[in-house]
């Protein structure tokens, strides 16, 4: 065989040679095949014209689970008539986002179809977590800055001043959007503390405690860790009487208004109660959690601003509060009279 020949059998298509192995069955076996891709055609044909769309497998009950704002009965009833013209082997995501666009409340859907009859809907609400506060009125608003119009605020939620116009669907002001994030990122029991939260030139951002210190944060970044060191030094005995902390450095926080001599030092950001995301429900209960879970919990937040850290404490009353010595906190969010910061466990 010459080398020309050898070249020419090498150059043949796949297509080609899967044509020479079908000719190569005998009539018998290449009828069965024939018969087979015929029988494949036709049953998908069936499932795409027919099958999915028939009322054998039309979505009969709907469960929606996840809500809990005013707008619940509204969302559930939207869901339900958008579901019902639907199969559950063809699901319509699209329709059902269109259905509840109108509901600022809601931040996303988890759909899942069980064969053959019912649709499962999880709702994702935002959670206010500010009152957002302008000229032209107020409004609730969540941790990412999107407006909650119409969604009724359970409990108590720090408020955010606006400096000019609050926008349609999230706040204009880029400001108050970081305090939204500062707020957004607390701890639960915290949360329903904070007085209001502003912006200093010199400190950033301020959150104003009811009945304990002022929390410093600075820029509105690295919000989980400074948040866990809040709660760390909040829970801790020896810091009852402060004036502020300090978190801008969330790894070394310091306390103000206290004698150095008086002060035993906090471990820096350690256990802390757990967070609840602006974009979940909110259980309103708080859980001891490792610095990794407060981490990972929390929302990340827009930097608004960069970060000013000083390991010096801003008055000469300031004790810094350093890594020896670890002291395990008696009860979370624990502190005592003289202005410190005071909560149930």
């Amino acid at each position: 065989m010459s080398a020309a020949t050898v070249a020419a059998r090498r150059r043949v298509s796949p297509r080609r040679a899967a044509a020479r192995a079908v000719r190569r069955l005998s009539p018998r076996l290449r009828r069965r095949l024939i018969a087979l891709v015929v029988a494949a055609l036709v049953l998908a044909a069936g499932y795409l014209f027919w099958l999915r769309d028939s009322s054998l497998v039309a979505v009969e009950r709907v469960e929606i689970t996840g809500l809990t704002s005013s707008d619940a009965g509204r969302v559930r009833a939207a869901l339900t008539r958008a579901a019902q013209d639907m199969t559950t082997l063809h699901v319509d995501r699209a329709a059902l986002d269109r259905a509840v666009a109108g509901y600022p409340v809601v931040r996303r859907l988890e759909v899942s179809p069980d064969f053959p009859h019912r649709l499962r809907v999880h709702v994702v609400e935002y959670q206010p977590a500010a009152i957002a506060v302008s000229d032209s009125g107020q409004v609730p608003v969540a941790g990412d800055g999107t407006i909650l119009r119409g969604v009724k605020v359970a409990g108590r939620v720090p408020t955010v001043d606006v400096d000019g116009a609050l926008g349609t669907d999230s706040l204009l002001d880029a400001t108050a959007r970081g305090g939204a994030a500062v707020a957004g990122g607390a701890p639960a029991l915290l949360r329903a503390r904070i007085v209001d939260i502003e912006r200093r030139p010199d400190d950033g951002y301020v959150a104003e405690l009811r009945d304990g210190p002022e929390l410093i944060f600075g820029a509105a970044s690295r919000l989980r860790a400074k948040w866990a060191a809040a709660a760390r030094v909040l829970a801790d005995l020896e810091a009852r009487g402060a004036t502020y902390v300090d978190l801008r450095i969330p790894s070394r926080p310091a306390v103000g208004g206290l004698a150095a001599a008086t002060l035993t030092p906090v471990a820096p950001a350690g256990p802390a109660l757990g967070t609840t995301p602006t974009g979940s429900a909110d259980t309103g209960v708080a859980d001891a959690v490792t610095p990794a879970t407060a981490e990972s919990a929390v929302p990340n937040s827009l930097p608004t601003d960069s970060e000013t850290p000083s390991a010096t404490p801003p008055a000469d009353t300031t004790a810094p509060v350093t890594e020896a010595a670890p002291v395990e906190p008696a009860d979370p969010l624990t502190a005592g009279a003289g202005g410190g910061a005071t909560a149930a466990p």
